[in-house]
């Protein structure tokens, strides 16, 4: 598995056996996890995870030809990356409170 990849799992608690992961746009199966911004030449990585989204082929194709449509996915996945941010407060929160 690759480094991206295996950040964006972990971060949305995926596993490799999970049979169904949805696309962040619309549903379907994820088939790629995308970089928004582009991978960089000079081996600086942007493997973090408000950088990488799940989609499937169809919305991974258009947010690499269409700017704005990225610049939606981009606004989508960063509501997703805070849903889970706070579900993982209220986690914790809970674990604290029945101990």
């Amino acid at each position: 598995m690759q480094k991206h990849t295996k950040i964006y799992f972990n971060f949305f608690g995926f596993d490799e056996s999970d049979t169904y992961i949805p696309c962040e746009m619309c549903n379907a199966p994820v088939v790629d996890i995308h970089h928004i911004e582009k991978r960089t030449k000079n081996k600086v990585t942007n493997d973090y995870i408000e950088n990488l989204v799940g989609l499937c082929r169809d919305c991974h194709i258009k947010a690499e030809t269409d700017k704005l449509y990225n610049m939606y996915v981009r606004i989508k996945h960063l509501e997703n990356v805070c849903h889970q941010v706070y579900a993982l407060i209220n986690l914790n929160k809970n674990i604290r409170n029945e101990n």
